[in-house]
């Protein structure tokens, strides 16, 4: 769908205008973080709306100016903080705020050098609370967590597009907007931009289907382990787990050199593009339409075990309340994955759960390790020994910010099994 009248109406401009009178907020002290929940506000003045920009004010020590950020009335985060000045966010600020984004991924990272598919802007870590974008080839691909960005978008995109080159762009807002923000919102896009791209990342060609519901298209985040995995892979029997389009499979297929590739994954519509992708790259990879958990337990109970497995599940906890559950889940996958892995044998391990600490994944790996459990038909399954080589993040597009370290959600672990 190209951008229609009434989602252009919904666009507002990226500056304050410094010409109206401008609503405040205040708070009991100064934060350095940038959102900002709703119970922690102490006043509201000047009756601002929904994506309206504020002054934010701090009553301790002394009632004075701290910051400037976006107001959501209907939002439990109900200010997000974008600059700590006592001057509006102008131009200048923008621009900066960019072209040190655009610097981490060219000049420091070298990214162009490795593929066409990186993330551009980082939410919070780069200066954008609410907001991130990839890019994949000639196309910007936003995905909106707060109503103040998704208004302003637009405007983003066109000065990345200035920067980069880049011809398409296209806005989504997450899946959890509604809920977060209080507002349902359309997705929208430039005019002509395609429904799907191919990209290229360390030798492997991967098409990205836009729309999908999966974060902007495709998971930049995971680049440096499938490139780890290639480096392992050679003749290697990989098992890929919840394999999405195919990412860590066709890795190991085309970078890597396996003998054997088994990818796995409920999504059928998933399904479908990993296996596009295996034909794009001239691959031979067997895609396995199932439940990860009904087909660890087939295999278990077949013998079947792998020189490399990896475990890259979708997103199991989404908000406080599914914690316990979430991390059961998590454990029950890495208990049944492990016993998969041939004695010696390398496991990748994942969670891009942020509400899940990296001290309490990597317990639960333990713990599961350990647990062994039984099988389908209650025979004991033997624990394992787990010797974890290297902890990563997300890829380093992804950078932390310190003074926000939700910005780190993503917990890898690359490790040998030992049987007892």
């Amino acid at each position: 769908m190209s951008i229609h009248e009434s989602h252009r109406n919904r666009q507002r401009s990226l500056s304050p205008d410094t010409g109206e009178p401008m609503a405040s907020v205040t708070l009991q002290r100064a934060t350095l973080h940038p959102n900002v929940f709703r119970k922690r506000l102490l006043s509201v003045d000047g009756n601002p709306g929904p994506g309206d920009w504020v002054a934010i004010y701090r009553s301790e020590p002394e009632h004075s100016l701290f910051a400037y950020g976006i107001y959501n009335p209907k939002a439990e985060v109900a200010v997000r903080i974008y600059s700590w000045n006592a001057t509006f966010p102008d131009e200048a600020h923008w621009n900066r705020r960019m072209d040190d984004a655009i610097a981490l991924r060219h000049n420091v990272l070298g990214l162009l050098e490795q593929t066409d598919a990186y993330r551009v802007l980082h939410g919070e870590a780069d200066g954008f609370p609410g907001l991130v974008v990839d890019r994949y080839g000639d196309c910007l691909s936003a995905e909106a967590f707060s109503l103040g960005m998704y208004q302003r978008a637009e405007q983003v995109l066109a000065r990345l597009q200035d920067r980069l080159g880049t011809r398409h762009f296209l806005v989504a807002p997450s899946p959890q907007f509604g809920s977060q923000e209080g507002s349902t919102l359309p997705e929208f896009n430039s005019e002509e931009c395609p429904d799907s791209i191919t990209i290229n990342e360390n030798q492997v060609k991967y098409r990205v289907h836009f729309g999908t519901g999966h974060k902007t298209g495709f998971f930049c985040d995971q680049r440096d382990n499938r490139r780890t995995l290639a480096e392992h892979a050679n003749g290697a029997q990989v098992l890929d787990l919840c394999c999405y389009s195919g990412g860590f499979a066709l890795s190991a297929a085309k970078a890597g050199n396996a003998a054997e590739v088994t990818a796995v994954d409920l999504d059928e519509a998933a399904l479908a593009t990993a296996k596009k992708n295996a034909a794009i790259n001239q691959v031979r990879v067997k895609f396995v339409h199932a439940d990860a958990f009904a087909y660890m337990r087939d295999m278990i109970r077949n013998g079947k075990q792998y020189d490399i497995v990896v475990l890259d599940p979708p997103k199991l906890i989404r908000s406080r309340s599914e914690i316990e559950e979430g991390t059961k889940k998590h454990h029950d996958l890495n208990r049944l994955a492990i016993q998969l892995v041939k004695h010696g044998g390398l496991f990748l391990t994942c969670s891009c759960a942020g509400l899940l600490s990296p001290e309490t994944f990597q317990q639960v790996v333990q713990s599961a390790a350990r647990s062994g459990g039984t099988d389908t038909q209650g025979n004991r399954l033997p624990g394992r020994t787990v010797q974890v080589f290297e902890s990563r993040g997300a890829a380093p597009d992804h950078p932390v910010a310190l003074h926000c370290p939700e910005t780190g959600y993503l917990k890898s672990l690359w490790a040998r099994v030992l049987h007892f």
